[in-house]
């Protein structure tokens, strides 16, 4: 991973952020709490460098998921973006404008690991070029992947 400036933000815009300086180790986590966290099979997470992480915008607001683990997220379209522990700080893969060169080194918790997560991939692909066709119609609010000015804060239902 590079020295390089990296940008990152929520579904809506309303988080942003940058990280200056080099990101740690990229993992995944099973534990219940990542699973009900990101409302998936697991967590995606990069740790970032110390006093490395700059809120552009809003910060996210915090929930104490237990006694020294705080989880971020954005307050307005609620898009879990850290995992703030005594050790440091994580931020979530996804909320990365560029995830390219992110993919995780290490799983943690694995007692945790949902047996059919290694075979996920196995699943057919669907393949209906009339479905495709549809999604890429959608006119979709969510904040593009890179950093502007503009921010429509279209799509909140406050």
């Amino acid at each position: 991973m590079s020295d390089s400036v990296r940008t990152g933000g929520c579904q809506c815009g309303a988080v942003r952020f940058r990280v200056h300086g080099k990101l740690g180790r990229p993992s995944i986590c099973h534990c219940r709490m990542c699973q009900k966290q990101f409302g998936s099979f697991f967590s995606a997470l990069v740790t970032a460098p110390e006093d490395g992480v700059e809120w552009t915008r809003e910060e996210p607001r915090y929930f104490q998921s237990s006694v020294n683990i705080d989880r971020g997220f954005c307050p307005r379209c609620g898009t879990p973006l850290t995992y703030r522990h005594p050790g440091g700080l994580e931020i979530a893969i996804g909320a990365f404008d560029d995830r390219s060169d992110l993919a995780p080194k290490i799983q943690v918790n694995c007692a945790s690991r949902l047996p059919w997560v290694e075979t996920i991939f196995e699943a057919r692909v669907h393949e209906d070029a009339g479905y495709y066709s549809r999604q890429e119609a959608i006119i979709s609010f969510q904040h593009p992947d890179h950093e502007t000015e503009a921010w429509p804060a279209q799509g909140l239902r406050l």
